[in-house]
């Protein structure tokens, strides 16, 4: 693209804004006052002086009244499609006990229809106050109308005892991966659901949507991100009923996407190398706002499931097996992939599978491919284990706000279960960040909200803004605001190769830009979490007025 000393005689912006603060991120000019976007691209960036010849009668003239412009914010791990589905019915997440709990589902009981399911997400594991997750302690509330209810980890679900009948659930079963249907000792399934192969059981029998209401609701779903902030998404799935026809028909009915998506579908365990093969071939989908970028691995599951991978055992004796049966399966689909180019990034919780990913990365035959790798969450890390990312050039993509599932005190179920020493090494982001890491942050929506605000003021709070009655997790862990704007920007762009067209303001990159009533950087963050978002663009289309 041309720089604005070099403009074309005949060419004119489509839009100029003007009047901000622009945090630009470009180290060769780190603020200015004035943009100039042209074909969906930053054409000028300067003063009123650069921008002033750009503009023609056709021009758009924005003037952000002095709010504070930055590169477009992406959401660094996040779950749009999926999480229609796992965020449909009540929403849980505001019980904290079991008598909340109980009676917000006996209200939804009474309140369906004839053949009428009840269903929720966000439900806390913190709610059962230690019990074992069992729909005995909810089947008396819901009257016999069955309920199927998501844990807020997205790796477990409680079933209710009549939709365990409804899907034909009556003991336990075996998995090609890390899964279960958890049973009592005389063999009768709990109704507690872990990993996604066990949860799939139910997918028979529940509700479906019809097409053109899911395309409603996705577009719904990704304009509402969008007027908080967001530019784009780093997709962590392809789960779900024909989801490239479902993007390419949302893009034929309302063009372009309000925000860029990039996708990396699943690689479960079994996978095998023409299953293989056909994930190195859909990295050619894509629409005009959509693409596959990338594959997602799991190689372990969770902390409060018992499905982590730890170096030793939690306090119930689990958490000392990989998601992959076979670990060394892993890094050979891992290294298979590699050598097509392709990039990975690998869910790993525990301090094990987080030491295995980094093995299998630093074994890559080609040193040049490390950086093209990332690791999703990185909840529990010894200090040992962190200058190997930057070293190896391997990307920490993390989620600050899931610090809310936590205690300072270390009294929530988390931090029981891995002990004392590990939850006193969770979610290092600035440990990471000093240490040279480039540190991708998002919400993983829906386990968390996906307001970027809200994630970027807990970043720098180890708390949620708005609530200083909540003492900070690992207050050391926090960032400074720059590094979390970078989290959400420059650090995005890089952790995918973008780096040349994305995740600053300068001539030639793309024009997604946010602007912020206040500055993010410097804002008190319990302000930023509730600050007006002025403006979103993408590609150079204001999709957000504030």
């Amino acid at each position: 693209m041309p720089q604005p000393t070099d403009r074309p005689l005949t060419a004119v912006a489509d839009t100029v804004l003007t009047g901000a603060h622009v945090r630009t991120l470009d180290p060769e000019r780190p603020t200015a006052t004035a943009v100039a976007v042209r074909d969906g691209h930053i054409v000028a960036v300067g003063d009123e002086r650069d921008v002033r010849d750009w503009r023609g009668a056709h021009t758009e003239v924005v003037d952000l009244g002095g709010a504070t412009l930055t590169p477009g914010l992406v959401d660094g791990h996040s779950h749009p499609v999926l999480g229609l589905e796992m965020a449909t019915g009540l929403d849980l997440s505001g019980c904290r006990d079991l008598d909340a709990l109980r009676g917000t589902l006996a209200d939804a009981a009474r309140a369906a229809g004839p053949g009428a399911w009840v269903l929720g997400h966000g439900l806390d594991h913190n709610v059962f106050g230690g019990r074992p997750v069992q729909h005995d302690l909810i089947d008396p509330a819901l009257g016999g109308v069955p309920a199927f209810l998501r844990l807020y980890d997205g790796h477990s679900a409680l079933a209710s005892g009549p939709a365990l009948a409804a899907a034909g659930i009556d003991g336990p079963r075996r998995f090609a991966q890390r899964a279960e249907v958890v049973c009592a000792p005389d063999g009768r399934p709990t109704g507690h659901l872990v990993e996604p192969a066990a949860m799939d059981l139910m997918e028979p029998v529940l509700p479906r949507e019809d097409p053109s209401a899911r395309r409603a609701r996705l577009l719904k779903l990704l304009t509402d991100m969008a007027a908080t902030g967001l530019t784009g998404a780093h997709v962590m799935d392809l789960q779900g009923v024909g989801v490239l026809d479902l993007l390419t028909g949302c893009e034929e009915e309302a063009g372009p996407l309000p925000m860029r998506l990039r996708i990396a579908p699943w690689c479960m365990p079994g996978t095998d190398p023409a299953e293989l093969d056909h994930l190195v071939a859909l990295q050619r989908s894509r629409g005009a706002h959509w693409r596959v970028g990338g594959v997602k691995f799991f190689m372990d599951g969770t902390v409060e499931g018992g499905t982590a991978w730890l170096e030793h055992a939690d306090c119930h004796g689990q958490g000392t097996e990989a998601f992959w049966p076979d670990p060394a399966a892993y890094t050979a689909a891992v290294h298979h992939l590699a050598r097509a180019g392709v990039r990975t990034t690998t869910h790993a919780i525990g301090d094990a599978a987080v030491r295995h990913v980094l093995d299998t990365v630093e074994l890559l035959d080609d040193p040049g491919q490390h950086g093209r790798h990332r690791i999703e969450h990185i909840e529990t890390v010894p200090t040992g284990q962190l200058e190997r990312f930057a070293r190896l050039g391997v990307t920490a993509s993390m989620q600050p706000t899931h610090t809310a599932y936590t205690r300072a005190d270390h009294t929530d179920e988390w931090s029981k279960r891995v002990g004392e020493e590990r939850a006193g090494r969770a979610w290092r982001c600035r440990d990471l960040r000093d240490a040279g890491a480039t540190l991708v942050l998002g919400s993983d929506w829906p386990i968390a909200h996906y307001d970027p605000r809200e994630v970027l003021a807990t970043a720098r709070l180890r708390r949620l803004p708005g609530r200083p009655d909540i003492t900070p997790v690992l207050a050391g862990q926090a960032l400074t605001g720059l590094m979390a704007l970078e989290g959400y920007t420059s650090h995005a762009a890089l952790a995918v190769g973008e780096q040349d067209v994305a995740g600053r303001i300068a001539p030639g990159y793309r024009a997604d830009l946010t602007a912020f009533a206040v500055d993010p950087v410097t804002a008190p963050a319990d302000e930023l979490g509730e600050a007006p978002v002025v403006l979103t663009m993408t590609a150079g289309r204001v999709v957000h007025r504030g």
